[in-house]
C-alpha cells in the first residue's frame, strides 16, 4: 500500500519536502520525497527531548514532580509549558501552573536538569536513551533541546512507531505524556493565536478541540504531536492508528496554515 495523498507535498510552495505515514508496528503505509535527507526540525526537537527526559524519569535519575527550572516549578511544569518562563528568554513571566506559556527556555532548563542529574551532556543522553535504541542514526541534537535537532523522515517514522507502541518506555508513562497536564490552562499556540484551553501533555501538544489548528479537521481530539518553525510536523492519531511526518526546508508561515490540514485530512481519509 502506498498512500496517494502523500503526493500532495509536490504542490507545497517549498524548495524540498518529504513525508511519510507509519503504523505502530513500524509498517510504513507510504513515503514521498527524499526521506533520507536531513532537515532542521526546529520545535519538532521537543518531543525527542521530552522522550529522553521520560527515559531519565523511568531510570530513576529524575522525578516528574521534583523542583526544576524557576522557583516553584517542576520537571512536569517544564514539560507541559507551565513553568512560567518566557518564550525565548530565561525570565519568569507568570507563576508555575497558571498559564500555558510555550517556552524554548523551559526546554533548555529541562535539558540542563537532565544533564546534571545523569552527569551526561543532554545531546549525548538523548543519543544513548532514544536515538541509538530506535536506530535513528541520521538524527542528532546540535544545540538547544528546544529547537536544534536535525533528522530525516525515515528516522522520525521510527520514533512515531515507538510513540504508538512503546518499547523504550512503559506504555503507562507514554499514556501520561499524552494526557492533558494542568487541564483548563489557556495560552497561545505559536502561529495560531490564543487557545482556551491550550492543552498539552508532557512535551506533546494535544489537539482536543483547538481551532484553528495545524492538524486536519478530521484529526481525532486524541491526536498529539508537534510542529516546528522550520516547516516541519509530526502527529500521531491514535483513533486512526497511524502517525504522519512531514519535513521541509521553508520556514513555517501562511503557506503551512493553508496546506497542512488539507494534507492531513487526505492522508486520514486514505488510512481509514
Amino acid at each position: 500500500m502506498s498512500l496517494q495523498s502523500l503526493a500532495l507535498i509536490e504542490n507545497w510552495p517549498v524548495p524540498t519536502a518529504a513525508a511519510g505515514v507509519v503504523r505502530g508496528d513500524g509498517t510504513a503505509l507510504g513515503t514521498h520525497g527524499p526521506v533520507d535527507r536531513r532537515f532542521r526540525l526546529a520545535s519538532v526537537t521537543k518531543p525527542l527531548a521530552a522522550y529522553a527526559a521520560l527515559v531519565a524519569y523511568e531510570e530513576g535519575a529524575i522525578e516528574l514532580d521534583e523542583p526544576a527550572g524557576p522557583p516553584g516549578s517542576t520537571v512536569r511544569h517544564l514539560l507541559a509549558h507551565t513553568s512560567g518562563l518566557a518564550f525565548d528568554e530565561h525570565r519568569v513571566t507568570a507563576p508555575p501552573g497558571e498559564r500555558r506559556l510555550y517556552s524554548n527556555a523551559g526546554f533548555e532548563q529541562l535539558g540542563d536538569h537532565v544533564a546534571k542529574a545523569t552527569e551526561i551532556p543532554f545531546s549525548e543522553y538523548l543519543r544513548q536513551a532514544v536515538l541509538e535504541p530506535l536506530r535513528m542514526a541520521a538524527t542528532s541534537l546540535e544545540g538547544s533541546p528546544a529547537k536544534d535537532g536535525v533528522s530525516t523522515v525515515e528516522d522520525l517514522l521510527r520514533f512515531a512507531a515507538e510513540l504508538q507502541a512503546p518499547r523504550l518506555l512503559d506504555p503507562r508513562t507514554v499514556a501520561e505524556a499524552m494526557t492533558v497536564q494542568y487541564p483548563g490552562t489557556k495560552g497561545v499556540l505559536p502561529g495560531y493565536g490564543h487557545q482556551n484551553p491550550n492543552d498539552w501533555g508532557l512535551g506533546f501538544e494535544i489537539r482536543d478541540s483547538k481551532s484553528p489548528h495545524w492538524t486536519g479537521s478530521s484529526s481525532s481530539p486524541r491526536t498529539f504531536g508537534h510542529f516546528g518553525q522550520s516547516g516541519t510536523f509530526l502527529w500521531i492519531d491514535p483513533d486512526a492508528g497511524a502517525a504522519g511526518v512531514a519535513l521541509t526546508d521553508r520556514a513555517f508561515g501562511p503557506w503551512a496554515v493553508e496546506v497542512w490540514p488539507v494534507f492531513t485530512d487526505a492522508v486520514l481519509a486514505e488510512v481509514r
